[in-house]
């Protein structure tokens, strides 16, 4: 009976760690293959289409601390020290729920 509890703990961690490092590094990857880079937002990405509507919505500019300001932030300066602690949150979240459901 212990034996299986202790199964069970150590799977459910390592499912934490990995959502939760794997989602710390995947994050500047993902924001790259959008659009989001180091030097601006690619011309024809996912990016360019989301601030070309955040611009229309907002009568031709893109609000400061909108979705897309915040995300070519992180694409140029990478993540910041919350936002690291915020993904990985997010990702050991998650992980924790895969292990749950299996």
């Amino acid at each position: 009976m212990f034996f299986s509890f202790l199964s069970y703990v150590s799977v459910t961690g390592l499912a934490i760690a990995a959502g939760a490092g794997g989602a710390v590094v995947s994050a500047p990857i993902v924001l790259g293959a959008v659009g989001f880079t180091s030097v601006g937002i690619a011309a024809g990405s996912y990016a360019a289409s989301m601030m070309s509507a955040a611009a229309i919505a907002n009568g031709g500019g893109v609000a400061a601390g909108s979705a897309v300001a915040v995300l070519q932030s992180a694409g140029m300066a990478g993540l910041s020290g919350a936002a690291t602690a915020a993904v990985g949150t997010v990702g050991g979240a998650v992980g924790g729920l895969v292990a749950a459901l299996i």
